[in-house]
């Protein structure tokens, strides 16, 4: 009788607060290297990232979500981003993970899959470098704490902008895109870069007129002076 009360109070409990999600990550270290400037987890605020940080669509918690940056200036650009994700660690550990790689990633960018450093992995320092090396250090068969990373290099002409986006998720994306599998669940990295030319400026109807008066002013003076010549 003492079992049946108790099995009816774990139903009763698990209607009234839901299943439990054991797959919801927790992201815990992060980091940019943004042309060099470093902000990582460990010493920024991310309410003190810089302005042209968007990350209204990321959720800092479980690491979920899409972030932003926008460049405008014409220049050379270097942008890496750092993220360790984990999953129900407490109850699924974290060194039984491995990475996967997908499609082809585009010209500029660059990636890395590794343990996050603490044991044997380079991809912080490398990202503290601005040099990802493209490499999986944690492919199946080999499992154990993966963390990922991804980047851009690219130019900025004069009236050029660049949108660089990179996504969290937990559904399969489009393109290149980085793996973290785990026996709880699979989480998706992915970056584009998108860089676009400013369109030239329309001139105003004030500006319009004032040129077209000019034009007949300019052919009003010509006839005049070659009938003045006559």
């Amino acid at each position: 009788m003492k079992k049946k009360q108790v099995f009816s109070t774990t139903i009763i409990l698990i209607l009234f607060l839901g299943a439990p999600t054991w797959a919801s990550p927790l992201l815990v270290d992060w980091a940019f290297n943004d042309n060099g400037t470093v902000f990582s987890a460990a010493d920024t605020s991310t309410d003190a990232l810089p302005g042209h940080f968007n990350t209204d669509s990321f959720n800092w918690n479980t690491g979920l979500g899409n972030i932003t940056l926008n460049y405008d200036a014409a220049g050379a650009y270097s942008f890496q981003a750092f993220f360790d994700l984990e999953i129900v660690e407490g109850t699924n550990t974290y060194f039984n993970e491995y990475g996967e790689v997908h499609s082809a990633p585009a010209d500029g960018q660059s990636w890395e899959i590794d343990e996050p450093g603490w044991v044997f992995g380079d991809i912080y320092d490398n990202l503290l470098a601005g040099q990802l090396d493209n490499l999986n250090g944690v492919p199946q068969g080999s499992e154990d704490d993966v963390s990922f990373a991804m980047g851009w290099d690219f130019t900025l002409s004069a009236g050029e902008t660049a949108l660089v986006t990179l996504t969290l998720s937990e559904e399969v994306p489009q393109g290149f895109y980085l793996a973290q599998v785990d026996p709880a669940g699979t989480h998706y990295f992915s970056s584009s870069l998108e860089i676009q030319s400013s369109p030239s400026p329309v001139p105003e109807p004030a500006t319009i007129l004032l040129f077209g008066t000019g034009v007949i002013g300019a052919v009003g003076i010509r006839f005049k002076n070659k009938g003045s010549s006559n």
